[in-house]
């Protein structure tokens, strides 16, 4: 890892706390660096599930066809009408940053609208707190808060057992975020 640097002024994702603060969500137009592309076969019912479920709001819309929405900065996501959508949601996943706190308010939420989609949250040995909900699309769809980096923990040495450290200690500096 001593090839990398902490780059965190380029991400709209704030240091991971309990006290972290989502930002606010971003109407600004930028080239998409990348992006997720959903067939839908129901666009009124996948756009209610996102904005009431999963916190975005439409950036725009070409009705009957697509709408695009967006979270954070660089958390944008295509839902494009389709004729039939797969009927099981894939292996593959998508993941989006939140904070702390919007993990179970998340899981609540979508809950509330589709009682069997949501799984966890759980927290990973990568020092994350995840939340994996299977959207109306059958889309697997991941939000991830980053836990504080605790230095005596298991997650640590899990972490610097791969060569993942903490500036000051071992191989690199990775701003000590993981």
């Amino acid at each position: 890892m001593s090839d990398y640097y902490d780059a965190f002024e380029m991400s709209p994702v704030p240091a991971p706390g309990p006290d972290a603060v989502p930002p606010e969500p971003f109407r600004g137009i930028y080239g998409m660096p990348a992006f997720v592309t959903i067939p839908t076969s129901d666009l009124a019912a996948s756009l209610d599930f996102w904005v009431r479920g999963l916190g975005f709001f439409e950036l725009f819309g070409i009705p009957g066809t697509l709408v695009h929405l967006r979270r954070w900065a660089f958390q944008d996501v295509l839902l494009v009408a389709a004729d039939s959508v797969a009927e099981r949601a894939p292996a593959m996943s998508v993941s989006f940053a939140c904070v702390l706190g919007e993990v179970d308010a998340l899981a609540e939420s979508c809950r509330a609208l589709r009682p069997d989609s949501v799984d966890g949250p759980r927290d990973t040995p990568w020092t994350t707190r995840d939340v994996e909900v299977i959207t109306p699309e059958n889309a697997r769809i991941v939000f991830t808060a980053a836990k504080p980096f605790d230095p005596d923990s298991e997650e640590a040495r899990n972490l610097a057992a791969v060569g993942i450290t903490p500036p000051g200690i071992g191989r690199g500096d990775n701003g000590g975020h993981a």
